[in-house]
């Protein structure tokens, strides 16, 4: 959807002499995917995304957007067809929140009633309650709720391309990830094209189906995050994304993936002690957890406590203090199992029924096999 051809953008400085802000990148964007352009500031990522709208115009090179060269474009039509994303927002203080929606599709002749409905179905999608806020002014709303509205501002015309600078540095780290995690669900319905700048590594490694690492003007390294951090190109690369760039990969890994790896082994309250040993002999286990009869955890049992013993499960039920769900990653999960002393941790779905545990064990093989998400969930 979108390639970069040996692009390149040549500034004159005060002095008078040349500064080559970016230097012949060459990049492809599938479409429907995310590309973070990574990277200090100054490092010309943004420079970069400002030439694909040609808010900025290259000194050489190409852009073409679904196979079509930019430069043939007029700016007006190029830039319909591409939603725009500031970290500033930039929303008109006269206009009510609708009226800021609704900018773009209105300048292309959408009549009122498909406005309003487009206007709602958006607002839907960043948790904010249309009849509560589309009459209100930005002034009205917190920065948090600004942003969001900047973000579905620019999805608004429905443009296949979706380009965002920095689009959530200016909120705070509670509302930066929810938004985050808005934006994320909005792109699983949406599939849009994005190119999103960033100089947080956390959101690029959330956010990115790829991360282009930018230095001094150069892309010196194009990859998925997890091949990023497992592999760096080089020093700047593997310092760029820090010292703990290996913990960063628990990010990747979402507790339920570890626990759809496994066979999922339980009792019952009135399981056999003698028919639980068996089970976990056979699997080399040191505990076995015991759900209801809807799946949901009730405890464990210990190895060493059954071995030998008579009786049911019920009789020596251990209690569970802390599960994790499906969709918190593996940094998260490491936290809690050094804040509570635990070497495993249950996985419960979204009903509260049993699928699957971590532990310690799991993510220190992982971390040290130096496996890509994909091929340690294949394994």
């Amino acid at each position: 959807m979108i390639e970069l051809k040996n692009l390149c953008k040549t500034f004159t400085q005060k002095n008078g002499q040349p500064f080559k802000a970016v230097d012949n990148v060459n990049l492809t964007v599938a479409e429907g995917e995310i590309c973070v352009l990574l990277g200090p500031s100054g490092c010309g990522k943004t420079t970069t995304m400002k030439m694909i709208n040609r808010l900025i115009d290259p000194s050489s090179g190409q852009v073409l957007i679904n196979g079509e060269d930019t430069a043939g474009i007029d700016t007006v039509t190029l830039r319909r067809n591409i939603g725009y994303v500031i970290q500033q927002i930039g929303l008109f203080p006269n206009m009510t929140i609708e009226d800021n929606i609704m900018v773009v599709p209105r300048m292309l002749g959408w009549d009122k009633k498909k406005c309003r409905e487009r206007a709602r179905e958006l607002m839907g999608m960043v948790a904010l309650d249309p009849d509560r806020f589309l009459s209100r002014y930005p002034r009205e709303m917190s920065g948090g709720q600004q942003q969001r509205i900047g973000v579905i501002r620019a999805l608004a015309a429905d443009a296949p391309v979706l380009l965002m600078d920095e689009p959530f540095g200016a909120v705070d780290p509670i509302n930066r990830e929810q938004i985050q995690n808005e934006f994320q669900q909005m792109q699983r319905q949406l599939g849009k094209t994005v190119m999103l700048v960033s100089h947080d590594i956390d959101e690029a490694i959330k956010l990115g189906d790829r991360i282009a690492v930018f230095r001094q003007g150069k892309l010196v390294q194009v990859d998925t995050a997890d091949a990023l951090l497992a592999q760096p190109a080089d020093d700047f690369v593997a310092s760029f994304l820090g010292h703990d760039r290996t913990l960063k990969r628990l990010l990747l890994v979402q507790a339920g993936e570890v626990a759809d790896m496994q066979e999922t082994l339980t009792a019952t309250l009135d399981t056999p002690l003698n028919n639980a040993f068996t089970v976990m002999d056979d699997a080399d286990l040191r505990h076995l957890t015991v759900v209801d009869e809807t799946g949901k955890p009730l405890g464990y049992v210990r190895r060493k406590d059954v071995r030998g013993a008579s009786g049911v499960c019920a009789d020596k039920l251990q209690p569970i203090s802390i599960a994790s769900a499906e969709n918190e990653n593996l940094r998260v999960v490491l936290s809690k199992l050094y804040e509570h002393n635990l070497t495993w941790m249950p996985v419960i779905d979204a009903n509260g029924r049993y699928s699957g545990e971590v532990s310690q064990d799991y993510i220190a093989s992982y971390l040290n096999s130096g496996r890509t998400h994909r091929s340690a969930l294949a394994a």
